[in-house]
């Protein structure tokens, strides 16, 4: 019993130090968003940023059936953190996904969290069968994850992000035949209009 909680231990060590996060919680878990989240992802989302613009896009997206992909990072009962996926297209075909928003709650930053739900929402993502997700962000900071330029995949995004747009191939090859407009669901151009 011993041996394998220290495996176990030892390969989040590993894990963490691969992509140079400090570490969490061992209590905290990963799970997907259940009804009674709505409140608390709202809250973190609202804390997370400098307007509640990004709150109000993934309550759209929920309501339109658009949050493909909702997890919750909760530490002892309580949700602490949140990242959303949901639909992207180039032309009329659905391809995707996109990355954002993720957020943790201020006083449980810097711990790993916010990288913890990117790598686990990624996993769910590849498991539920999608291609390549999409993000905006620092390249820095997605760039350990995978992610890179979507220049360079002759992709541009609809907010003209430039080098913060990037994207990461979850199924091989399947970025070979793909250029063009990457669209994101329409809740993010109302909220943004």
């Amino acid at each position: 019993m011993s041996i394998s909680i220290q495996i176990s231990c030892d390969a989040l060590a590993l894990q963490q130090a691969h992509i140079g996060t400090p570490p969490t919680n061992l209590y905290m878990k990963i799970r997907k968003e259940q009804p009674g989240d709505r409140d608390a992802i709202r809250a973190i989302n609202e804390a997370s940023f400098p307007t509640p613009l990004e709150a109000q896009i993934v309550d759209a997206l929920r309501d339109a059936g658009r949050l493909t992909i909702s997890l919750v990072a909760e530490e002892q009962d309580r949700v602490v953190g949140h990242i959303a996926f949901s639909p992207v297209t180039v032309g009329s075909a659905d391809v995707g996904l996109g990355l954002g928003p993720v957020a943790v709650s201020p006083e449980f930053r810097r711990r790993g969290i916010a990288a913890r739900l990117i790598r686990e929402g990624l996993v769910e993502c590849k498991g539920a069968g999608f291609g390549l997700v999409v993000v905006v962000g620092e390249p820095e900071y997605y760039g350990r994850f995978g992610f890179v330029p979507a220049l360079g995949h002759q992709l541009r995004d609809e907010f003209e992000a430039g080098e913060a747009f990037q994207v990461m191939e979850l199924t091989p090859g399947v970025l070979d035949n793909l250029s063009g407009l990457v669209c994101y669901a329409p809740e993010f151009r109302e909220a943004d209009g």
